[in-house]
């Protein structure tokens, strides 16, 4: 493998972890059946119960992982991705 910046062929592929942190939403068929409904509903009659849900519940969060092969030229430092 040759570096395209310099042409030398010391060049390292190792691969890179990239872990993004996503909040998870609710789905367009919850808020189709219910959400229209529910949310208005919560906010107008249990506005005190739902801000204090709200600020103490736990985040909804998921972890993605994707995996990716990057390049290293030993010779100019130059990163690409494979």
């Amino acid at each position: 493998m040759t570096c395209p910046k310099c042409g030398s062929q010391q060049v390292m592929v190792q691969e890179v972890n990239e872990m993004q942190l996503k909040e998870k939403h609710h789905g367009i068929f919850w808020w189709i059946l219910i959400g229209w409904w529910w949310v208005p509903i919560k906010w107008i009659f249990l506005t005190v119960p739902a801000l204090i849900v709200k600020i103490f519940a736990p985040k909804k969060h998921k972890l993605v992982t994707k995996t990716k092969s990057v390049c290293t030229c030993q010779s100019c430092g130059y990163l690409w991705e494979v």
